[in-house]
């Protein structure tokens, strides 16, 4: 499973890099704020919702502390799609939220 660390997903919001990044936490915890430009998704949708996504783009999934976007990740990159999970989640993130 490809992963990337939170400061490089950052530094890739900094450069400027056009990316798709999917929040898969429930609704009530994005409420408390998500990384600017991702989309939420909850785990338990990503089977229902997945149509949504292009096989195409490259998609970083998100979530607390990792484990459930790793989960997504799995479950998406059996489907043919170009995933990676972001590790440490929401918790290890020290950039902008909105």
């Amino acid at each position: 499973m490809k992963q990337m660390t939170v400061k490089e997903v950052e530094a890739l919001i900094n450069e400027g890099k056009k990316f798709n990044i999917i929040d898969v936490r429930e609704v009530d915890e994005v409420a408390t704020g998500k990384i600017p430009g991702a989309v939420n998704i909850p785990l338990g949708l990503i089977e229902f919702r997945m149509h949504e996504l292009e096989k195409t783009n490259e998609y970083i999934m998100v979530c607390r502390s990792g484990a459930r976007s790793g989960r997504a990740t799995q479950f998406l990159k059996e489907y043919g799609f170009n995933v990676m999970n972001m590790t440490g989640g929401m918790l290890a993130w020290e950039g902008k939220i909105e």
